[in-house]
């Protein structure tokens, strides 16, 4: 026995190492069904129920409907790979819960459940609800009463038309989710109209949508308006308040601080909570107050989680008649109970199995518990998987992956260790031997025993003791070897000359002072002696940096001393950083200058209710070291703002209107939450301020609407903000223009002259300013043929204020009718009286015939027939001749009945170029081809029309 042992040891590195562990591999899930809403009735669509597994060999796959196997091969189930392909589903018996098995010979898993249902949106009923009607300033909701429906409708309202839907209007309408309930607040008298509930249903292949029936709503003045204190109605959403004076609203954690998340809304009827966490829960108050009294309202906030895995298990590989111990952690409220299946069947406490919720423990393990296990987390919100395999291995030792070393030095008098660890399940009793001899302790064969040997004792490692003279220890003198904690990025630093065992460190760092150890070894011992390295430099980071005493705009910090890396501290500073900047920055402090034996300081000049973080970095004769740890994140106190908005203006709007803008407050201004901005207006000399306030800091517009308005009238506007802490100062005065109305005078005096055939002047008389309604920008003249209405008449406006115009693209000999209109940014004033023109006959439209031309000299004269007009056309009152030299051009209007023009010649080959046409009363005529002439080494050369030549001259 001990010599085939003896035989495996010398043998062993010539093997090849086979795997511990089997090969194939139990399926995992790649992709898992997901719950489908089909629409009822639709009967030629598919389903397809997704299910793909990761295994080897290949999974296989069924499927369960509530917990019976689906009939996959039934020409309505068809299984393409894994997934589920369902054709035509039916409404009641293929509506249910979907489950993918996939298995192999490794085990079975079980996916997440799918569910398959069946979505519908039935019409409103046809009865239509009862008109409401509310007073000014009251609040009022419109019961939206949804018909049957699957799944969760979303809902929205619109207003007489579709698509025309309801605003938030600054949180005066509120549409919820849950009952598709309308909220109103704050009723205004332009709130009377028509209301539609229009709801929604999304579905994975379509989407529907039905509408209700008008819901009519009247918002009548209070004529008794008498003040009286607020009374909260729930109803049951949102907080309103149909009450007089109209009460203000703030909101608070009964049991806690309002998350500041809550922003503008924790002054409004609705409160927003985005992100919702656990600590969001609670007892939240609504509070409406005025001068008259207050009133409030409690509800509690409950924060409900699907399950989440926080420990799970992981691929287990065990020797056989061992122990196995899993464990599942999950999170979520309401708490999730935890189940266990082994391929896909449900696991309880019997025999060798413990099951205690979230633990799975299993003795005595055999091969028939290898296999596929799956921890189930479940609340009512959702089922999670979590999946594991298992493997029970058995396995005879095999030393062909750890093969005992055949040589091993050792140094004389000294110790060596030899390993024995084969791979092997159960655990092997291992025996030592050498030669023939079974190896026992004794004072020089060791194999441990004590406690923390049991790793060794597992994998078979003795100590050997050799004597001093041992002939089997060879000594061989291997080199000298420097030690100190050294990284590969400071492996280039340093310089061993090997020869005679020194070392070389080239540009010396902090973190290479220490000790060094310069041992000289051989194979089988080794010699050693210490140094230590001392380096100055910059001093490190200071340590435990704490703020406290946080004020408006100051905060105290405490520190203590870093290292001073052998050169005094001289002093510190105190670098800080917050959402606003772009990085760290040096703060202003007291002292300003921080000495380096202090440590702690104020640093000042911070914005209120702003976050900071800081550190502290220590300097010396050497430098500035590393800053410290960044403190943890401390806000400012709040203080009232300190300075006005800016970009104060308005105007514009719709008519009995004054818009009043201005640029929001950047964060760095704010000073503190329940930000807002408090306006101020009043008619110019006049003595009384009309006060508003804007509760979201983000607004940038306020529009006042008063029936009693005049157009574009004048009024001095200044603004500033507020938050919790109070107000801060006004901003200078702006004055603002209500808006403008149409213009309410017609010009008079309306002339309107035909120029020619095609071109008319129009002229009037100015209106005054005063009747403008706002700043005069032009006049709008309409005209229109006789035969036409004048709906259809044609537009130009002017560009400013001139009195006079000219309309171009008119037909000959055709009589307008001409209106002139005021404007402004309002619209158009009232038409002046009709004006009529009737537009000349039209220019001959053929041009100038028989061209000719002659050269005398330097000059060149061109005659042409006379064009004579036909009755249905304007006389010929004269020729104009266009003609361009060098460059240059002029227009030149021959007198009447002239039919020649002489010309210079071009010099140094420049060009004449004529062009020739009649005018007269109706207009300018047909032109005559172009005509270019040109000097030449050969004389005059022109072009542009076929001609013959004579001795006298050219002719076209």
């Amino acid at each position: 026995r001990l010599f085939l042992l003896h035989l495996l040891f010398l043998s062993s590195p010539s093997l090849s190492t086979p795997p511990l562990f089997y090969s194939p591999l139990g399926p995992v899930f790649e992709e898992q069904p997901s719950s489908v809403v089909y629409p009822e009735g639709l009967s030629k669509g598919t389903v397809t129920l997704n299910c793909q597994a990761r295994a080897s060999p290949a999974a296989t796959y069924r499927w369960h409907v509530n917990g019976t196997n689906v009939p996959v091969g039934d020409l309505r189930y068809t299984l393409v790979a894994g997934n589920l392909v369902i054709s035509g589903p039916q409404y009641g018996s293929d509506g249910g819960s979907y489950q993918c098995l996939a298995m192999n010979r490794c085990g079975t898993i079980l996916s997440r459940v799918a569910n398959l249902k069946f979505g519908y949106l039935h019409d409103f009923s046809g009865e239509g609800q009862s008109p409401q009607t509310v007073y000014e300033g009251a609040g009022a909701f419109l019961a939206c009463q949804a018909p049957a429906h699957y799944p969760a409708l979303s809902y929205r309202w619109f207003v007489n038309d579709f698509p025309s839907f309801v605003k938030p209007d600054g949180g005066r309408w509120f549409v919820s989710q849950v009952t598709g309930n309308l909220y109103l607040a704050k009723a205004e008298p332009n709130d009377t109209a028509s209301y539609f509930c229009f709801t929604t249903i999304d579905m994975d292949i379509s989407t529907k949508s039905t509408f209700s029936k008008a819901n009519q709503l009247t918002v009548q003045p209070d004529a008794n308006t008498r003040k009286s204190a607020p009374a909260i109605k729930v109803l049951p959403d949102p907080c309103y308040y149909p009450i007089f004076p109209i009460p203000k609203l703030r909101w608070r954690k009964v049991d806690g601080l309002l998350p500041s998340k809550a922003g503008a809304s924790a002054e409004g009827p609705i409160l927003t909570l985005p992100e919702i966490t656990f600590h969001d829960e609670g007892v939240y108050e609504c509070e409406a107050y005025n001068s008259e009294g207050r009133d409030k309202h409690q509800g509690r906030i409950n924060v409900q989680a699907q399950p989440e895995w926080l420990q799970v298990m992981s691929d287990s590989e065990v020797e056989i008649s061992s122990e196995l111990h899993w464990t599942c952690v999950a999170a979520g409220k309401p708490r999730p109970s935890i189940r266990w299946l082994r391929n896909g069947q449900p696991l309880s406490t019997q025999d060798r199995v413990e099951v205690n919720g979230g633990r799975l423990k299993v003795i005595n393990l055999a091969l028939e518990d290898s296999g596929m296990y799956q921890c189930v987390a479940e609340n009512k919100h959702d089922t999670i998987y979590s999946n594991a395999e298992l493997r029970v291995q058995v396995q005879a030792p095999d030393f062909r992956s750890n093969p005992v070393r055949r040589l091993v030095p050792a140094a004389r008098g000294g110790q060596v260790m030899l390993e024995c660890r084969p791979r092997a399940a159960p655990k092997p009793t291992l025996f030592w031997s050498r030669g023939t001899e079974l190896l026992t302790n004794s004072s020089r064969y060791t194999k441990p025993q004590h406690a923390n040997c049991k790793h060794m004792e597992t994998f078979g490692i003795i100590k050997i003791t050799f004597p001093a003279s041992s002939p089997r220890v060879t000594v061989t003198p291997d080199g000298i070897l420097w030690i100190h904690n050294i990284s590969r990025a400071d492996e280039g630093k340093y310089t061993c000359f090997e020869t005679i065992g020194d070392l070389l460190i080239v540009s010396g760092q902090l973190s290479q002072a220490g000790t060094y150890s310069c041992t000289a070894q051989t194979v089988v011992d080794s010699a050693s002696a210490s140094a230590k390295l001392v380096v100055r430099g910059p001093p490190g980071p200071p340590g435990g940096l704490v703020v406290k005493n946080v004020a408006e705009t100051s905060a105290e910090l405490r520190w203590s001393r870093g290292y001073d890396n052998h050169s005094p501290i001289g002093k510190y500073v105190i670098m800080g950083c917050s959402p606003l900047s772009s990085g760290w920055r040096t703060m202003r402090t007291e002292p300003s200058n921080i000495e380096g034996n202090a440590e702690s300081a104020r640093v000042v000049g911070l914005l209120p209710w702003m976050d900071y973080e800081f550190q502290v970095i220590a300097s010396n004769i050497l430098g500035s070291g590393e800053p410290s740890m960044s403190s943890h994140t401390v806000r400012t106190q709040q203080a009232a703002p300190t300075v006005a908005p800016s970009g104060l203006g308005g105007g514009g709007g719709d008519r009995n209107e004054l818009i009043i803008t201005w640029t929001p407050m950047a964060r760095e201004y704010q000073n503190g939450d329940g930000f807002g901005y408090i306006l101020a207006f009043r008619k110019r000399n006049t003595p009384t301020w009309v006060v508003e306030r804007v509760s979201n800091v983000e607004s940038s517009r306020y529009v006042y609407s008063n029936q009693s308005l005049s157009p574009y009238c004048p009024f001095e506007v200044k603004i500033k903000a507020y938050n919790r802490k109070g107000e801060g100062p006004f901003s200078q005065i702006a004055l603002v223009h209500s808006a403008e109305e149409e213009p309410t005078v017609a010009p008079l005096r309306i002339n309107a002259t035909a120029l020619t055939a095609f071109e008319m002047q129009v002229s009037w008389d100015p209106v005054q300013h005063l009747s403008a309604n706002g700043i005069l920008r032009g006049y709008e003249i309409r005209y229109w043929r006789q035969h036409e209405r004048e709906a259809a008449a044609d537009r130009v406006r002017t560009a400013g204020l001139e009195t006079t115009a000219r309309v171009a693209g008119l037909r000959p000999s055709t009589r307008y009718h001409v209106t002139v209109l005021a404007y402004n940014s309002a619209g158009t004033g009232p038409a002046s009286p009709k004006s009529t023109v009737t537009t000349r006959r039209p220019p001959p439209n053929r041009p100038p015939g028989n061209v000719f031309w002659k050269t005398d000299g330097s000059w060149v004269t061109v005659r042409w027939d006379h064009v004579k007009a036909l009755g249905n056309e304007s006389a010929v009152l004269g020729y104009k001749v266009l003609y361009k030299h060098e460059g240059q051009s002029a227009l030149k209007v021959l007198d009447k009945g002239k039919t020649s023009v002489t010309l210079p010649l071009p010099k140094d080959n420049g060009y004449v170029v004529l062009e020739i046409r009649s005018w007269g009363e109706g207009g300018d005529g047909a032109a005559h081809e172009t005509i270019s002439t040109a000097n030449s080494e050969h004389g005059l050369r022109l072009t542009g029309l076929a001609s013959c030549h004579t001795q006298k001259g050219t002719r076209a």
